[in-house]
């Protein structure tokens, strides 16, 4: 079982302000329970409201205390699979229609922050760089293939004799810049989204572990430790806390350990300095770096993995020697914050949809969940309501379990994973 990672993060830092919630306790009635106080659960309770049902939502711990609260904050428009990939897999017009319904969580999540005054340091564009050349020549196909058959023209090629002008490092060998792209503060996000189901009628309860669903033939019972929901639908927002109430649709997800670290304030000339284009930028590495400037000017780092439960003994010191292979001169810049948190995967790095009778679930975003998490929940919402030809399609998606069973598949995997780290090595 992992180990909980330490969580002194700049998110919780910097955090608005939020109510109190309480706890579930006795029995309770509604249409709709949301289990998980992410951004997947949070999205489908918000719209669940705005179709006109009774909404309560469940959450474990607080509000955005998973990955909803600690991720890298990155908005990458897609899939991790690239187009191309879609397209041998699928066929041309099914990868069309992937493609196109999962860049649509950009307008989505763009659209709550509008529409509910987010304050969540919004920033565009996001920028992945080329870690060897023969990845550089990969993106030119990519984006060529992106506009020819995806009628997609956010993502320009930028040059390695360009590069310097969007990111101030020596180590890459040019990339692709989308500017439908961009990067947040994803714990204010949350917050954010939580205020807003709030003021739609959704009632949130925090501290309420879910222990056991029962889907019989008139609804579901929802059980914490300390009360129940009985409810005609629910919508699993949960990623990776369902092993405690449904360990079938959590065998096909697997958790990654992703630490984060974010340095002291710089002043704007050394801030620019690092990334003039002020993207969110990731690199082309299996085991990826991906980085940005924050609101007041710090670097926000993420680097390595970890396929072992317990965290590292300093994660200011694992992340360093990623920082400095990116930026040298950073050798010694304090470092204010750092924390961890687990990413979850699927085998074939797709996001699982599904439903099990009146339960209806979508996780597994293998990092791209910062914008397809809030789809997902939206989603999931409208095929409870009866409009499920969106939800279908991601729901259609072949997926198998992790191997080995209980016991044998985190060691299984472990050991696979490795061996692709080492690629980025050779």
């Amino acid at each position: 079982m992992a180990v909980e990672p330490p969580n002194d993060s700049y998110y919780r830092a910097t955090a608005r302000e939020f109510p109190h919630l309480p706890s579930l306790a006795d029995t309770h009635r509604a249409d709709v329970c949301v289990v998980g106080g992410g951004f997947t659960g949070l999205a489908a309770a918000l719209r669940a409201a705005e179709l006109g049902y009774s909404v309560i939502l469940l959450e474990a711990d607080s509000i955005g205390f998973g990955a909803s609260g600690r991720n890298g904050g990155q908005l990458i428009p897609g899939l991790r699979w690239d187009s191309r990939d879609l397209a041998a897999a699928f066929g041309a017009e099914r990868a069309y229609d992937l493609f196109q319904l999962a860049v649509s969580a950009r307008a989505r999540v763009y659209d709550r922050i509008e529409k509910h005054s987010i304050a969540c340091d919004l920033k565009h564009g996001h920028l992945n760089v080329a870690y060897k050349p023969s990845h550089f020549d990969d993106m030119r196909r990519e984006v060529a293939h992106l506009e020819e058959a995806m009628d997609y023209h956010s993502a320009s090629i930028i040059t390695p004799e360009n590069l310097p002008d969007m990111l101030g490092s020596a180590s890459y060998h040019g990339g692709v810049y989308d500017r439908a792209g961009g990067h947040f503060h994803p714990l204010n996000y949350a917050l954010g989204l939580a205020l807003a189901a709030k003021r739609c009628g959704v009632t949130l309860f925090q501290g309420s572990r879910v222990t056991k669903l029962v889907n019989g033939a008139d609804g579901v019972n929802v059980s914490t430790d300390r009360g129940s929901v009985e409810a005609k639908y629910v919508l699993l927002g949960s990623d990776g806390g369902m092993d405690g109430f449904d360990p079938a649709i959590a065998r096909f997800t697997m958790p990654i350990m992703n630490y984060n670290v974010a340095t002291i304030p710089l002043d704007v000339e050394r801030a620019t300095a690092l990334i003039p284009s002020d993207a969110a930028v990731s690199d082309s590495r299996f085991v990826l770096n991906y980085f940005r400037l924050s609101a007041d000017h710090r670097l926000i780092f993420g680097g390595g993995e970890r396929y072992t439960p317990t965290p590292p003994d300093d994660i200011a010191a694992f992340v360093r020697r990623h920082i400095v292979s990116v930026f040298p001169d950073l050798q010694d810049t304090p470092i204010a914050y750092q924390w961890g948190g687990a990413v979850n995967v699927t085998t074939n790095r797709l996001p699982q949809f599904g439903r099990k009778g009146n339960v209806f679930y979508a996780h597994g975003y293998s990092g791209h969940g910062a914008l397809l998490a809030t789809l997902g929940g939206e989603l999931m919402a409208e095929a409870m309501a009866g409009t499920a030809e969106r939800f279908d399609l991601f729901a259609s998606l072949p997926h198998r379990p992790f191997p080995g069973g209980k016991l044998m598949r985190h060691p299984l995997y472990v050991a696979g994973m490795l061996w692709f780290a080492l690629r980025d090595r050779l």
